[in-house]
This record gives C-alpha cells, sequence and structure tokens, in this order.
C-alpha cells in the first residue's frame, strides 16, 4: 500500500524520432499542399488542400493509403458514363437538325 499505483505498468517509451526525419516526410506533403492551394487560389492550406495532395501522388496514396484526414473531403471524379457524348455535338448540334426540319416542311 504505498500509494504508487500498479508496479511494472509504467510508460513505455516509443523509438525516438530526429526533428529532420519527421521533416523528411512534412516537406513533400506540405509543398504539394501548397501547390493544391494555389491552384485553387487560397494562400492559407486547410485540410482539403492536404487530402488533394495525399491523393493525387501515388507514393504518398500507398503510403496513407487507410489515413482518414478530417475535413479533407473526397477527390472529385465524375464516371465516364455520365459525361455527354462526343457524338452529338460534333453533328452540328441544334442548328443542323433545325435547318434539316424547316427544308421537310418547306417542301409540300
Amino acid at each position: 500500500m504505498s500509494g504508487r499505483g500498479k508496479v511494472g505498468g509504467g510508460k513505455t517509451r516509443s523509438k525516438a524520432k530526429s526533428r529532420s526525419s519527421r521533416a523528411g516526410l512534412q516537406f513533400p506533403i506540405l509543398e504539394l499542399a501548397g501547390n493544391a492551394a494555389r491552384d485553387n487560389r487560397k494562400t492559407r492550406i486547410v485540410p482539403r488542400h492536404v487530402q488533394l495532395a495525399v491523393r493525387n501522388d501515388e507514393e504518398l496514396s500507398r503510403l496513407l493509403g487507410r489515413v482518414t484526414i478530417a475535413q479533407g473531403g473526397v477527390l472529385p471524379n465524375i464516371p465516364a458514363a455520365l459525361l455527354p457524348r462526343k457524338a452529338a455535338a460534333q453533328g452540328g448540334g441544334a442548328a443542323g437538325r433545325k435547318k434539316g426540319a424547316l427544308q421537310a416542311s418547306q417542301e409540300y
């Protein structure tokens, strides 16, 4: 009853990391996040920019694949099936169809 709590249950120390090794991971992420912020015409890096930077980089995406970034959102993605078809736009559009309809009605 010495008042020391659990005996032998002290903190386990994790392996020490130097500042330079930590900076080696921070620099590429912050550089890419800064580029993403500049692309969006912003001067401040927010979690959304970090998310865009990490997910667009192949190596960082693999390293942080199972990580959730709070307030990061998702990458913009529109499936090809939902995009408008190019063939309809190349056929002359609505103006070409109206002209053909007028000619057909004038034949009577």
